[in-house]
């Protein structure tokens, strides 16, 4: 007697993200429930998944019920980037099952489905709109038993033919009565909502047989090439207790005298936050990290929030993208996510082998986002330096700092407990003059220096000075007075 256990083969599914989320893929065989309001993308992630996966070899049954034409649906699926016209009456057949719906007759419905796949034997079935089919058998019978026998019959029938199944309903929410939601071995939920001018988008996997899925809600966007998942994946480790390095692995920043600062330079794998005011330096500093990166053979990824590089803000950064030294990530895109940006990033490093990543403000970062994401920002984030951490690159993070005597904050967003790392920048008025200074405040597990050093910016970058003086030293017994 074999003991073993039975082997599920995963489909992927061609969508990004989503084999992700489902947790490495789809069960071969499983019968699957897409649900969501009108327009949420649950015809356009089906005919996704479908393009991709549709061969000779496993070819692909798609029955519509609508009250249009198939033809005016394939109209808009053509648009999308994964329509593979040779395909069709290939490896993609649609079939109207409209008039059999509307004779309100279980039986005659599934027996043409049946009749369907046993003369084309396909290895995927899809059925939009499933709810249709239910609401028309409710209407003739009106016997719930029979919905249940019918989906029950349906989802036997499936799984003995060897067919992976898709059924797309409208469904309002999870706590519809409905026994396909019993029946289904996979159920995903496409929700949206409008938050004042940005469309929301999010994906649930509530349950898929036989293997663990990512929990929560994933954000997904719908763009000419199909939708694409952001999975808000659970956080892979602890940052802020990270260990100390190993003796003499810093890289150094590209400003003079900083790297002494640090204790030798910051740490390989390490997160730094600079917080400064306005004008302090904040975007030079971030520019002469990736700059010194690249004159050391190394790559680095920009996600630039303030003002996208351009040789009118700043020709490094534009200088370091056009000759393929950093990689840009696009934060022009309307009503972002966190979890958008860190997927985008994470791709950008692995594509380009990067070593430092730049995240260029904090506080333009949260503006971008859309309204409903600023709620958690926080958390949001903390997954995000989670998923970078894990990819073993240095990352520098800028934040506006309010400069204030009384109030000692080093981020308006409660964030700098995620940093291994914490450079300050600060204001002072002396003989009527502005000064900056700067300070480290934290380097986890190595030692530093903790004077205040005064700096000045010219068209060479950032020159850091001396430790700022006693009265008797430097200020010449003139008192200082904080701008704040």
């Amino acid at each position: 007697m074999n003991h073993g256990k039975a082997t599920i083969h995963r489909l992927q599914t061609g969508v990004p993200g989503l084999d992700d989320v489902l947790g490495g893929g789809l069960p071969e065989f499983s019968f699957n429930l897409i649900a969501g309001k009108p327009g949420c993308g649950k015809t356009t992630l089906a005919h996704q998944i479908m393009f991709a996966l549709a061969t000779p070899e496993r070819p692909a049954l798609y029955f519509t019920v609508l009250g249009e034409p198939p033809l005016k649906m394939l109209r808009y699926q053509q648009q999308f980037d994964f329509f593979d016209l040779d395909k069709l009456n290939r490896s993609v057949r649609f079939v109207n099952l409209t008039e059999d719906a509307a004779s309100g007759d279980l039986d005659k419905v599934l027996a043409r489905i049946v009749a369907e796949v046993e003369q084309r034997a396909p290895g995927l079935v899809f059925i939009d709109s499933f709810r249709s089919v239910m609401l028309a058998g409710q209407s003739a019978s009106g016997s719930v038993f029979s919905q249940q026998q019918f989906v029950q019959n349906l989802g036997v029938l499936m799984t003995s033919w060897q067919a992976t199944t898709f059924l797309l309903g409208e469904y309002f929410g999870d706590n519809d009565s409905n026994p396909i939601f019993t029946v289904a071995d996979g159920l995903i939920w496409l929700r949206q909502s409008v938050d004042r001018n940005s469309m929301v988008r999010k994906m649930e996997v509530m349950k898929m047989r036989g293997q663990p899925t990512l929990p929560g809600l994933h954000t997904f966007r719908i763009s000419a090439a199909g939708l694409s998942i952001f999975a808000s994946a659970p956080l892979t480790e602890s940052t802020g207790d990270a260990a100390a390095p190993p003796e003499g692995d810093r890289i150094r920043l590209g400003v003079q005298g900083l790297d002494e600062m640090l204790g030798g330079g910051l740490p390989r794998g390490y997160s730094l936050l600079v917080a400064g005011p306005s004008g302090s330096g904040k975007s030079i500093m971030a520019a002469s990290f990736l700059a010194e990166g690249a004159r050391c053979g190394e790559t680095g990824v920009i996600a630039a929030f303030e003002q996208r590089p351009n040789r009118a803000r700043g020709r490094i950064v534009a200088d370091l993208i056009d000759g393929g030294n950093v990689a840009l990530v696009d934060t022009r895109t309307t009503g972002l996510s966190v979890d958008e940006i860190a997927v985008q990033l994470v791709n950008e490093i692995r594509r380009v082998k990067a070593s430092r990543v730049v995240i260029d403000s904090l506080s333009g970062f949260e503006l971008t986002l859309a309204p409903t994401f600023r709620q958690d920002f926080r958390e949001s984030l903390l997954r995000m330096m989670s998923a970078l951490a894990s990819t073993g690159v240095t990352v520098l993070l800028t934040a506006e700092l309010e400069d204030r005597y009384i109030d000692l904050r080093f981020s308006s967003h409660g964030t700098a407990f995620l940093t291994d790392a914490i450079i300050v920048q600060r204001y002072i008025e002396l003989d009527s003059r502005l000064q900056r200074l700067m300070a480290v405040v934290k380097v986890r597990a190595s030692a530093h220096s903790n004077g205040l050093h005064v700096y000045h910016i010219d068209g060479d970058g950032i020159h850091i000075g001396p430790i700022l003086a006693d009265h008797e030293g430097l200020l010449g017994g003139q008192p200082t007075r904080r701008i704040g």
